[in-house]
């Protein structure tokens, strides 16, 4: 959901961006239009890296070297990477839109209503998930070598459900790839604390089977409910993750069929080599448990179960895909400078490349755009030729 009320669309290169949905320490996420030929548009999400940040170089090489190996990436179980591009000073990546939730949302939802959230469901999810990864792990350059990549944060919130019934991974940005320009200094901890595995909290070198392990605590708290490592500190987090005791899943839920408890604990043992050794081994054992089950959900079960949890957001959420035409021109008032609430990147008058930030309100923003769009002339070089007389006012 947006952090901020919606906005007019702010044009940003080919893209529009309609809302903002997140800001991380690294990169900004918005919901935003791209528009083509005939009245050609499309929903996307475009992750720009945090302004205060694009002229560190070295934030920006990670940011682009995310986008480099997760464009690599083209599987229907992880969010695809479709652009990258720099407007300004700002670099970004342009992805897919997924219509639907995050499982951090998705279980917390079903729990607020009442409703268990289905084993079968769980497992359906998990599997997906499997597929996905198992994808990236195998995944080689054009010549053949392999990436090695290994997504480091397999978490409930880098696990998304879409409305259609489609499970996508998320968030390739911190994987680690054995021919990656930016390296991870030693001992540095990346990843949710309750979900790493244990070669991850000991800092050992890292392969595909330390995602196998995380992907088994996210669906040993599906199946529970509760959180597989906790502590009262980050260091107690990780000292339950390496030496504490692991109990059957069946400890806290009784119905557990045994099956599940047997591949729940095979893909959460500590010593990674008596895990799963491919993340499609541990799909297979999920698939057959579902085809030998009373009830084995398809992609509409899904889709429909999301539906009825999230149908008191879906209008919402198709309400911001569709954002509302700025308003006719209306120049303020030049009385008191009123409180600025964006910056509008604009072209200098002088023709030179260098962004200035101006700042502007919203209201003045819907009304620059709309005596753009009426002239026919792109809003930067409109307000880049007001720009001389802001500065000399202001």
């Amino acid at each position: 959901m947006s952090t901020a009320a919606p906005r007019a669309p702010v044009p940003f290169g080919q893209y529009r961006l309609i809302d903002r949905l997140a800001v991380g320490g690294m990169a900004e996420l918005f919901l935003a239009q791209q528009s083509g030929p005939d009245g050609f548009e499309k929903p996307v999400v475009i992750k720009r890296i945090r302004p205060h940040l694009s002229r560190q170089s070295a934030f920006v090489r990670m940011f682009l070297n995310e986008a480099r190996l997760a464009a690599q990436l083209n599987h229907p179980n992880i969010v695809q990477i479709h652009d990258l591009g720099k407007v300004g000073d700002s670099y970004y990546i342009g992805m897919e839109y997924l219509f639907g939730r995050d499982m951090r949302r998705v279980v917390p939802k079903a729990e607020s209503l009442g409703i268990p959230f289905p084993m079968v469901y769980a497992l359906k999810i998990a599997s997906s998930v499997c597929e996905g990864l198992y994808y990236a792990h195998q995944k080689v350059d054009l010549y053949g070598s392999p990436l090695n990549i290994v997504h480091r944060d397999v978490t409930p919130e880098n696990i998304f459900v879409c409305f259609d019934g489609t499970v996508k991974v998320l968030d390739f940005g911190i994987a680690k790839a054995a021919n990656r320009v930016e390296q991870t200094r030693a001992g540095e901890l990346r990843g949710k604390l309750s979900y790493l595995s244990p070669e991850q909290c000991l800092g050992k070198p890292l392969d595909h089977r330390s995602d196998i392990f995380s992907l088994g605590s996210v669906l040993y708290e599906w199946l529970t409910g509760f959180k597989l490592f906790t502590g009262e500190s980050d260091v107690a987090v990780m000292r339950s993750i390496v030496d504490g005791k692991v109990y059957a899943p069946s400890y806290f839920r009784a119905d557990i069929p045994e099956p599940v408890e047997a591949i729940l604990m095979k893909a959460l043992e500590r010593d990674r080599d008596k895990r799963y050794p491919t993340a499609w081994h541990f799909q297979q054992d999920l698939d057959r448990f579902l085809n030998t089950y009373d009830f084995t959900p398809s992609s509409l079960h899904l889709s429909n179960f999301l539906k009825q949890l999230f149908l008191d957001e879906l209008e919402e959420e198709q309400r911001r895909l569709k954002p509302q035409e700025p308003a006719p021109f209306s120049a303020p008032a030049p009385t008191t400078q009123p409180e600025l609430e964006s910056v509008l990147p604009v072209e200098e008058p002088s023709g030179s490349e260098r962004i200035v930030a101006v700042p502007v309100t919203a209201a003045q923003l819907e009304s620059l755009e709309a005596l753009a769009r009426k002239h026919g002339v792109p809003v930067g070089k409109m307000v880049g030729e007001l720009l001389s007389v802001w500065l000399k006012y202001r």
